[in-house]
């Protein structure tokens, strides 16, 4: 498995600069995530995908800067929003191609407690967008975000069961922490529908977003479990800007991973839970 990184880690440094920087790290896996409309027009991405290939590193991944607002642009009441939007996303999939990106993530709807919509309108809606995504070879991918309709374990395995193939998922390990799951659980409702993977550490809900290594998180029981389910992707360190000091903190955190994902050595201790 290529351990590799988001942009969103630097966020708010621009794209392009973060992606230098990224890539002076010497990491070769990336996911962009997207931050203005600008950037994903043809001619940005173009210039980032030449900047990643002059480096030689690939972008697997885009992450739209409208993931806040998918609620209100695919799974509202209001159905003439949900197809108008639609050609909003037809540009994040051209903006991949350009890229070479074969993943798009989608957050999905939040607060669905409040039930705009069905989950069977849920999943058509969701069905659509993919089906707009393959037509640019581009893969719809689900993740089990904090406060959002797929946070729950039980939504992922009936959204599994209804669409079989024609779904698949981002396991987001500080997501299933923040919204209370055990990520073991999460990871394992997805089944063999995984499509990305987005790794960091926690200590708990106290400390739910750190870098890799620096929490309690089994990152061993992990990739024994992801193998399991026929996981054979990439997976990205994606944490917030202030979950670290320096952006070297971030090659290191791939170095650790590097030490324990591929089951030479046990796992360091590097937890820092409970240390101030």
């Amino acid at each position: 498995m290529n351990i590799g990184v988001s942009t969103a880690c630097l966020y708010p440094m621009q794209t392009e600069e973060a992606l230098a920087r990224l890539l002076a790290l010497r990491f070769q896996t990336l996911e962009i995530f997207f931050n203005s409309y600008s950037e994903i027009q043809p001619g940005f991405a173009r210039a980032l995908r030449r900047q990643a290939e002059a480096a030689g590193a690939r972008v697997v991944s885009i992450h739209p800067f409208t993931s806040g607002f998918e609620t209100m642009l695919l799974f509202s009441d209001y159905e003439r929003r949900f197809w108008d939007a639609l050609e909003l996303y037809r540009e994040y999939f051209a903006a991949a191609n350009e890229l070479g990106a074969g993943i798009l993530v989608l957050h999905g709807e939040r607060d669905y407690r409040r039930q705009r919509i069905t989950e069977e309108i849920y999943l058509e809606r969701y069905a659509k967008l993919r089906a707009l995504g393959a037509s640019f070879g581009v893969e719809v991918a689900q993740e089990n975000v904090n406060l959002f309709r797929a946070e729950d374990p039980a939504f992922l395995r009936r959204m599994r069961q209804a669409l079989g193939k024609n779904c698949s998922f981002v396991f987001d390990v500080k997501q299933a922490v923040r919204a209370g799951f055990d990520p073991f659980d999460v990871c394992a409702a997805m089944g063999d529908r995984i499509a990305h993977v987005h790794l960091n550490d926690n200590c708990g809900r106290e400390r739910d977003c750190l870098l890799p290594g620096r929490g309690k998180m089994d990152y061993r029981r992990l990739a024994r479990q992801l193998q399991a389910q026929g996981y054979g992707g990439d997976a990205v360190v994606e944490v917030y800007r202030r979950d670290f000091g320096e952006a070297e903190d971030l090659a290191k955190a791939r170095a650790f991973l590097a030490g324990v994902w591929d089951g030479a050595a046990p796992q360091p201790c590097a937890s820092s839970c409970g240390k101030t």
